[in-house]
């Protein structure tokens, strides 16, 4: 972990006030979630759980915080007012991991754990438990707590009784073992699974990280999955998907059940996927994401760059920033051109992005249908294209996964690439 990032014990997070954008009060904090790992790997903090006003516990993850302290949590604004459930990969920090007994690796005495800190990876951007504040003795919870004993903070590897086994056939022992997988790898492992194995593994895993893994499968997985899902999650889930994955999903169910959960998504991304499904699929209207990086004019190169940086973008969207006239929400006002990033590292960070812009390439019609889409593409090296309306409005833009997702067979996802180093027969 880089020097200087702030470590918090979370015992002083009890009961903390979280606090929206403006600095009015949503709640408060009553325990963290976190994810166990194989081995001594220090716990991932995946979220807070926050108890509302109205006594309702909810689960606010750690990408919808933007500074916590121990005096106080600030939020993007965003929440999710469903009611926190707990899943069988989530332990409760406050509920489950203090005072417990754990064992000291290097002596195997145990000792007892009085509190955990966390502390933000920045290279990552994901919170990590990192230390652990124990005592030594065999005093457990309430006035024994009180008893002398010697008090130390370690390493969270220097001790050993938190983690999960090596071997096992829960949900959780799976999930923990292929969490450095990429989506596309785990997809792959799911559609390998049994029903019932797969459905389990989807009902343990988090939203954003089911989001990225359905988004990878094929569409007879994608229906499976969100069909044994409850109805809120799966709204839910739709939400965490990009809007164009979402409407291609959506749109193989039936029409009952498609209105259902459209109308359980907040409204907000609802429109996106009802507008991107008013296109033919192998259209770039069909297939582009509404959600690109729109930046007005007068914005600078450094306000772009930030953008840019932005670790939840594919490499695709990060590629060019699209300056339009207000609004700044797809369908835009009048776009005049993009900025690749390229450009961007060129020029000084206080330029700005309107005298910069490239406006020759013409921007793609919302019908043009996939061979002209793959052909722009082939023929000006393009990882991503604006598509834009008659009156002059940027849409969405299209990016090359995309492209090559309709390019490729349907059962192009059976195949299974092997990247690393292996042993190749002589003469092969």
């Amino acid at each position: 972990m880089a020097a200087g990032a702030p470590r918090i014990f979370v015992s002083h997070l009890a009961g903390v006030a979280v606090f929206d954008p403006n600095g009015d009060q949503v709640g408060r904090v009553r325990d963290l979630v976190a994810m166990l790992r194989v081995g001594r790997r220090p716990p991932r903090l995946l979220g807070l759980v926050v108890e509302l006003a109205t006594r309702r516990r909810i689960f606010l993850p750690m990408t919808r915080i933007t500074s916590i302290e121990s005096g106080q949590v600030i939020t993007t604004g965003v929440l999710n007012v469903r009611r926190f459930e707990q899943r069988p990969t989530e332990r409760l920090v406050l509920g489950e991991l203090l005072d417990r007994r754990v064992q000291l690796v290097e002596t195997g005495e145990e000792v007892t754990v009085l509190d955990v800190s966390i502390q933000q990876r920045p290279a990552r951007r994901e919170w990590e438990i990192d230390r652990v504040f124990v005592r030594k003795g065999k005093g457990r919870g309430g006035a024994f707590r009180r008893a002398k004993g010697e008090t130390m903070t370690v390493e969270f590897s220097a001790v050993t009784g938190f983690s999960l086994e090596e071997h096992g056939q829960g949900a959780e022992n799976l999930l923990a073992t292929f969490e450095q997988l990429r989506p596309a790898d785990l997809a792959n492992v799911l559609h390998h699974l049994s029903p019932k194995r797969r459905a389990e593994v989807a009902a343990a895993l988090d939203d954003d990280r089911l989001a990225d893994v359905l988004e990878e499968l094929p569409e007879d997985d994608q229906i499976e999955i969100l069909g044994k899902l409850k109805e809120e999650r799966a709204a839910d889930v739709l939400e965490a998907m990009d809007p164009d994955d979402a409407a291609d999903l959506l749109a193989e169910l039936p029409d009952a059940d498609k209105e259902r959960l459209l109308a359980l998504m907040r409204p907000d991304d609802a429109a996106d996927v009802r507008r991107l499904m008013s296109y033919e699929e192998r259209t770039a209207g069909g297939l582009m994401t509404t959600e690109p990086i729109v930046l007005r004019p007068d914005a600078t190169v450094a306000d772009a760059l930030a953008r840019v940086r932005e670790p939840d973008l594919s490499p695709a969207l990060a590629a060019q920033v699209y300056v339009c006239r207000p609004p700044d929400e797809t369908p835009t006002g009048k776009y005049l051109g993009a900025v690749h990033f390229q450009r961007l590292l060129r020029d000084p960070p206080y330029t700005l992005v309107g005298s910069i812009i490239d406006d020759d390439l013409q921007p793609l019609d919302p019908n043009a249908e996939l061979p002209v889409v793959a052909g722009f593409f082939a023929t000006y090296d393009m990882v991503a294209a604006p598509v834009v309306d008659e009156s002059g409005s940027l849409l969405g833009a299209v990016t090359v996964d995309d492209v090559l997702d309709h390019l490729l067979p349907e059962d192009w996802r059976e195949t299974e690439f092997h990247l690393e180093d292996e042993e190749v027969p002589d003469g092969s």
